[in-house]
């Protein structure tokens, strides 16, 4: 999940390869990685325009996240419903997730959950947070005990992301499950409304996957739908809540298969915001993957363990000979520590600043991953000292069901 997103890698029809872009699979043959406005036509998305942003800060009367103004949330589905939504006092609420598949979640994992806070942060409103503890048992080689149990350790790294107790429910699947019954009757609801082909068209299964993975959308796609959370919305919901998901793009297939069966089960259809990946320190080719320590920054890493990744394995855009570089510049379309601090430096003036400097050759790769170095190791340091205070009652106290605490 975060959405972390299956296996349909889409074919291309034309002489031209095409990314791979799924819900477990993200390849690209271009240095400077996914191309963004193809996979929008790809997706049948719509990309978060300025005059979609110029309406957002006109109704929470503040600027955008950062992460909006770049163009790290790009994409959307039926944002300006939410929006409407929002003006007319009609409810809704924010719906996320993570799955769980190490103990420790790198950088690229925080982007959904920052973008989420904000969220919750300028619009009040309540949040589910799923941890896919069921998806990693079928997709990988761990027992259901150890993914249960990166479960609650991932959620010690999201609470410190700052969220409200008071209008967050982080589950477990493998715990809710048998809480709630109607969590699972909304996924048999979905489960019995979707066919196999469907579903193999949509994520790429084939004959040799278990049947738990061909189940498994439904129990990504439920929580979108409010009446899976009675003790959040109420026992009698006259309506159900709009929803609103901020995600990684390649979670999109789990939602467009949502959204195609809402409204046969009068159900409204989920919004998505979609992020754009978090780069391998190797290159945009591919994403930040758990998987492979040397590929990614991990939030339990130290401050030495930060420099020595960046400088051994982020992959630079810069010269061969500083003499060169001094003469034609970097390139920051492709330099991971460039990319990085777009996602990591605020300060809007003094990246734009470093994007000049390294363009034209002033700023040499060892400076510039010299300032990412510093970045990173304060959001680490940072982090790790919020989680410290994140013990298993406060874990607890987020993942019980109860009432939440919103203005509706």
């Amino acid at each position: 999940m975060s959405f972390p997103v299956a296996e349909e890698a889409i074919q291309n029809t034309t002489e031209e390869v095409e990314d791979i872009v799924d819900p477990w699979n993200v390849a690209s043959t271009s240095d400077k990685g996914v191309d963004y406005d193809k996979l929008i036509r790809r997706f049948g998305s719509s990309k978060i325009s300025p005059e979609l942003i110029a309406r957002i800060e006109s109704i929470i009367k503040k600027p955008v996240h950062y992460f909006i103004r770049r163009g790290i949330f790009f994409s959307h589905r039926d944002l300006e419903l939410i929006l409407n939504a929002y003006e007319q006092k009609k409810p809704f609420f924010l719906y996320t997730g993570r799955g769980p598949s190490s103990e420790a979640m790198h950088l690229g994992h925080l982007i959904p959950f920052i973008m989420t806070k904000w969220l919750q942060d300028v619009f009040d409103v309540p949040l589910v947070i799923q941890m896919t503890d069921d998806e990693k048992f079928l997709w990988k080689d761990i027992t259901i005990e150890d993914a249960n149990r990166y479960a609650y350790e991932n959620a010690k790294d999201i609470i410190a992301c700052g969220f409200d107790p008071t209008k967050t429910f982080i589950f477990s699947d493998f715990d809710f499950m048998a809480q709630c019954p109607n969590f699972y009757r909304n996924i048999c609801r979905i489960q019995k409304s979707v066919t196999f082909n469907q579903v193999k068209g949509i994520f790429g299964f084939t004959e040799s996957d278990c049947i738990g993975k061909i189940a498994f959308p439904a129990i990504q796609a439920a929580p979108s739908v409010s009446s899976s959370f009675p003790f959040i919305f109420g026992e009698k919901l006259k309506q159900e809540f709009a929803c609103l998901i901020p995600c990684a793009i390649d979670q999109d297939p789990y939602f467009r298969m949502t959204r195609d069966v809402a409204p046969r089960l009068n159900f409204p259809k989920p919004a998505l915001m979609h992020s754009t990946f978090f780069p391998a320190l190797q290159g945009a080719k591919s994403k930040m993957a758990a998987s492979d320590t040397n590929s990614a920054i991990f939030l339990t890493d130290t401050p030495k363990q930060v420099k020595d990744k960046v400088n051994k394995h982020a992959f630079s855009g810069g010269k061969e000979t500083v003499e060169e570089h001094r003469a034609k510049g970097g390139d920051c379309d492709v330099d991971v520590s460039y990319q990085y601090l777009r996602y990591f430096m605020e300060d809007d003036e003094r990246l734009e600043q470093i994007r000049q400097d390294y363009s034209s050759g002033k700023l040499l790769t060892g400076e510039l991953k010299k300032i990412l170095i510093e970045v990173l190791q304060g959001l680490v340091a940072k982090h790790q000292e919020r989680r410290k205070e994140v013990t298993l009652d406060v874990v607890r106290q987020f993942m019980t069901p109860r009432q939440l605490n919103f203005r509706y």
